[in-house]
């Protein structure tokens, strides 16, 4: 078992990312705030074409309010309306811990207190139900989402608590807990089920983790067992419901893989269905592995690991091949541009492989952790922190995007807000909280997962160990490392070597170091004192990627990489018809760091060939290849996928034909 590290011990000072934190804080906090209180001037976007989303407004506190009793009406948008509330106060409460903010915290604390007077006196907290459906609560868990708001509240709850010390929020997510705990269970009377969408699971599991009542741990662990133990539970509770009107219309017709009860969770070998709600129970199975050291749970966790990262992600770290049911599909099916990769996804691949580090510090976890980190998570959100991606591509066109029904969730502009929200306050949680997933401190070693400027203090060997962390990562590969110890002590540093760095060096107090190489990690083990240095230096060249043969999208092209970011041609930089790019057997590639270009970003430039398409062609649409096509040289710039989309509306491409 590990020592937990403290999120409040952990001060991020880096450059790139504290351009994030301030953003969500200064900007996406106080938007959303808005957005949620239907204060904010914006067009709400479905996230793809269906008739059925409720685009008017948010309305999400005035739900509060209502289910309170401080307003009257009925309750308005998507029956998991709540859960944008909850992820909006988890931002919160780790936004403030690199700035204390006493105006925000008040707010913070009036949302609290309008949740607590929503709450049922039996504990029960859910306003949809509260308001206009009273008589089917825990009735419908197919279609509910009672659960799901559930573990949002409570994760929230633990957050807040963590950072502030104030006790309400627990106490109210404890009576909903409790609450849960009366209906559901394997005892004799009580619901013998699961929700459809996985959530409870992690919030119990981190109210445990505050509160150490293990009766949350047991219920944690009861709901993932559970599931898929009778995969007819969903669908059979609903015969019960004298009301036969759906509340998500269309959830019914949904196969048992879209919400992974096709089988009971430790028979389950590949990543089915809806993306999100695979990832969230992943991420549950990892941290009630290791809390509880199941091993047959951790083995389980570790073949739909295997599966999704070998076969079914995409090379930004996205997750989820099609609009049909947000899910996957099978394997190597990575169409770029129909693709989902829901934001969300990619968030919960980032739970997930974290919590995986828990169990086991191997380098592969981290790797994916970074990868989906600094490309499909970020890419999320735009450089205002106004404007988000649902949805993100490989490949866009607009003209397809406007004109093509398969291809309408796949945007050429992020929106100012969803009718389904889950992507931003998603989004703005776990850059708040980006401290959390740097170190892991395990069996007398710290564990380095994350380069990024920072300071903190762990506690090894009951010892303090202070660490200063200076990098201009993720744009250059030097790392240093400074401690301050209490006292001199006899420990392990570990440091990951990202899959994309063949070159590395390491020097401890300026000298070359002695190190072992242990589960991709470089590892040093000795007695570490006061002022003693680490110094990383990894070496990021521009590489080309291809792909597994067998994902036929991508045959014959390359995608550039430089560090851990994906690259991406735009056209804005390089013209319309980007597909008739090809880059030449001998591309060399120059990078640049260019401090005015997308607040700060490095570029790469290679020289290419375009394809041209002459007048011979005008009124054919196919003829005999006989006739050489021609091309002429062109120079083509490539930009970190993340930034993509944040100047003009046009195509763009991941990844890039290229003459083998």
């Amino acid at each position: 078992m590990q020592n937990e590290i403290n999120i409040k011990d952990i001060i991020i000072t880096d450059d790139f990312w504290s351009k994030y934190i301030r953003l969500v804080k200064d900007e996406m906090i106080p938007y959303q705030w808005n957005v949620l209180n239907d204060e904010a001037n914006i067009k709400i976007d479905a996230e793809r074409d269906d008739e059925n989303i409720p685009i008017e407004k948010s309305h999400a506190i005035e739900n509060f309010k209502i289910a309170a009793g401080l307003k009257s009406g009925h309750h308005y948008g998507y029956v998991f309306q709540d859960s944008d509330v909850y992820k909006w106060l988890e931002a919160v409460s780790y936004s403030l811990i690199n700035d204390s903010n006493s105006e925000l915290e008040n707010i913070a604390d009036g949302v609290i207190d309008l949740i607590g007077l929503a709450q049922q006196k039996d504990g029960y907290l859910d306003t949809y139900f509260t308001i206009d459906d009273k008589e089917r609560m825990f009735k419908r868990l197919l279609e509910s989402h009672e659960l799901y708001c559930a573990g949002h509240f409570m994760e929230a709850a633990a957050a807040y608590y963590s950072v502030t010390g104030k006790r309400k929020i627990i106490d109210i997510a404890c009576n909903l807990a409790d609450c849960i705990n009366r209906y559901f269970g394997p005892e004799e009377g009580k619901i013998h089920g699961y929700d459809g969408h996985e959530e409870v699971e992690i919030g119990l599991a981190k109210l445990y983790s505050v509160t150490k009542d293990k009766k949350y741990l047991e219920l944690s662990k009861y709901f993932l067992y559970e599931r898929g133990k009778d995969s007819n539970f969903l669908k059979d509770q609903l015969k019960d419901d004298n009301n036969k009107t759906f509340i998500l219309p269309g959830m019914g017709k949904l196969p048992q893989k879209y919400f992974q009860v096709h089988q009971p969770i430790l028979k389950q070998e590949t990543a089915e269905g809806h993306s999100v709600r695979l990832m969230y129970m992943c991420t549950a199975m990892a941290d009630i592995a290791y809390l509880t050291n199941d091993k047959e749970m951790l083995e389980a966790c570790t073949k739909l690991w295997n599966n999704i990262t070998s076969k079914r992600m995409y090379i930004t770290g996205g997750i989820g091949s099609t609009v049909i049911g947000e899910a996957f599909t099978f394997d190597y099916d990575l169409p770029n541009d129909t693709m989902y990769c829901e934001t969300c996804a990619s968030v919960g691949l980032i739970f997930f492989a974290f919590n995986m580090l828990k169990n086991e510090p191997l380098s592969l976890y981290g790797n994916v952790m970074e990868r989906s980190l600094y490309n499909s998570t970020i890419s999320g959100m735009a450089l205002d922190g106004k404007h988000f991606f649902y949805v993100n591509p490989l490949e866009v066109d607009p003209v397809a995007s406007k004109n093509d029904p398969g291809k309408s969730h796949v945007k050429v502009t992020r929106s100012e807000w969803f009718g389904c929200a889950c992507c931003p306050p998603n989004l703005a949680r776990t850059l708040t909280s980006l401290g959390k997933y740097i170190y892991t401190n395990l069996n007398n070693t710290i564990y380095t997962h994350l380069y990024m400027s920072n300071e903190v203090d762990i506690l090894i060997n009951n010892n303090k160990v202070s660490i200063k962390q200076e990098t201009n990562y993720p744009w250059a590969g030097d790392i240093k490392f400074s401690l301050n110890i209490e006292k001199s002590s006899n420990f392990s540093m570990a440091f990951r070597i990202p899959d994309w760095c063949y070159s590395y060096s390491v020097k401890v107090n300026d000298e070359k170091a002695e190190y072992k190489i242990v589960n991709g990690y470089i590892s040093i083990l000795r007695e570490w004192n006061t002022f003693d240095t680490i110094e990383i230096q990894l070496d990021m060249e521009i590489q080309e990627i291809v792909a597994n043969p067998n994902i036929k999208d991508d045959l014959g092209k390359v995608a550039i990489q430089r560090g851990p970011f994906i690259y991406c041609l735009e056209q804005v930089d390089n013209g319309e018809n980007l597909h008739l790019i090809k880059l030449l057997k001998s591309s060399r590639y120059e990078y640049e760091f260019d401090s005015k270009l997308l607040g700060g970003v490095g570029k790469i430039k290679s020289k290419a060939k375009k394809l041209i398409i002459d007048d011979s062609w005008e009124g054919q649409l196919y003829r005999s290849d006989k006739k050489s096509p021609i091309y002429e040289a062109c120079e083509i710039t490539f930009v970190p996928y993340y930034s993509w989309a944040n100047r003009s509306v046009g195509e763009m491409r991941v990844f890039i034909n290229k003459d083998l």
